[in-house]
């Protein structure tokens, strides 16, 4: 009996209410695109790789009441895969807090944007398809990365002519602002056990990257993960970088062929092993989100043609089929857990 409550309890050191989790910058408050301009030369962001280099220049964007104004940012490349392998490398902007003040950038000191590998059609809706990867961890979770959608007009100035590209993107919000949400603090080391996290939290973010079949990601090592912790000392690990998994199925996706996987379609758990009641209970938290789960991906429909919006839809539903199947949950989930 003392082990059950205690397991109650256990379970519900994560629990959460998104009504009860304010601090979002105004600028993740609403979900309408933002229309934004600005120029770089992309080709020295690309041969810069010191983080602590950032180019100059000044971003346009159209404000809520249809006027444009501007705003100075400093910008660098981030992303070492898509630096190496892509046209476009996704950015990191700063912004001055004298320049974001009184402007839909307020309380943004720091912006990822996230953007097109190529830019394409095949692109754009690949990048939205990343993006519905965030708006689909939200119902699972409190602990995500605050996002929005932007229409960007791209100028080349390394280009001889200038080139314009015409992107979907989307801005992530800094870590620092997702952990002082918390009340917490990034973790700045350089390895920390799995086993470490906050078990409830730890199995939600598990469960997450096996729907969304993405391997691209270790806690241990924190690719791909930021990790925070909180005044209690709880570690809780927040995933972001979705573009290598199964649900966006990008064509420069790769995986670690020790995984034994076909494709990076084929999903295949990467959770270490936890208690049984608090996996059991995970679970049932993701088996009742089903319909939330399903209406978030259907709020975005109108992004897709119908073909593409269906398969996502029924690859979504191959991972619900999964996790209602006793069998199929033992197996694939269960059974499949990391001891090491």
């Amino acid at each position: 009996m003392k082990f059950l409550t205690f397991t109650v309890i256990f379970i519900f050191l994560c629990a959460w209410s998104v009504a009860q989790v304010p601090g979002y910058a105004p600028l993740f408050q609403d979900e309408t695109p933002v229309e934004i301009k600005f120029s770089i030369d992309i080709e020295d962001l690309q041969r810069e790789t010191k983080d602590s280099v950032y180019f100059p220049s000044v971003l346009t964007y159209k404000t809520p009441s249809g006027s444009w104004d501007s705003v100075r940012i400093t910008i660098r490349a981030r992303g070492n895969f898509r630096r190496k392998n892509c046209s476009l490398p996704p950015m990191r902007f700063k912004i001055n807090k004298d320049d974001r003040d009184s402007t839909i950038f307020a309380g943004t000191k720091s912006l990822k944007l996230v953007l097109p590998c190529h830019s394409s059609k095949t692109g754009n809706d690949l990048v939205l398809k990343e993006y519905v990867c965030y708006q689909l961890y939200e119902p699972t979770t409190p602990y995500v990365f605050g996002t929005r959608l932007v229409n960007i007009t791209l100028v080349d100035l390394g280009n001889k002519n200038h080139k314009t590209y015409q992107l979907k993107g989307f801005f992530i919000e800094d870590d620092d602002a997702v952990a002082k949400r918390f009340h917490a603090k990034v973790v700045d080391a350089e390895k920390l056990h799995p086993l470490a996290m906050q078990d409830t939290c730890s199995l939600r973010f598990d469960m997450f990257q096996y729907m969304i079949a993405n391997t691209d990601f270790s806690t241990t090592f924190f690719h791909n993960a930021k990790v925070i912790k909180t005044k209690q000392g709880r570690y809780i690990p927040v995933a972001y970088d979705f573009d290598m998994s199964g649900f966006v199925n990008a064509p420069y996706a790769t995986f670690d062929p020790m995984l034994n996987i076909g494709s990076v379609r084929e999903r295949i758990y990467r959770g270490f092993c936890r208690n049984e009641q608090v996996t059991h209970h995970v679970r049932s938290e993701y088996i009742a989100l089903e319909p939330k789960i399903m209406d978030v991906l259907g709020h975005y429909e109108s992004l897709f043609d119908s073909r593409e919006f269906n398969g996502m839809k029924k690859y979504m539903n191959d991972f619900f089929t999964t996790i209602k199947n006793d069998g199929l949950y033992r197996q694939r989930i269960e059974y499949a857990c990391r001891t090491r």
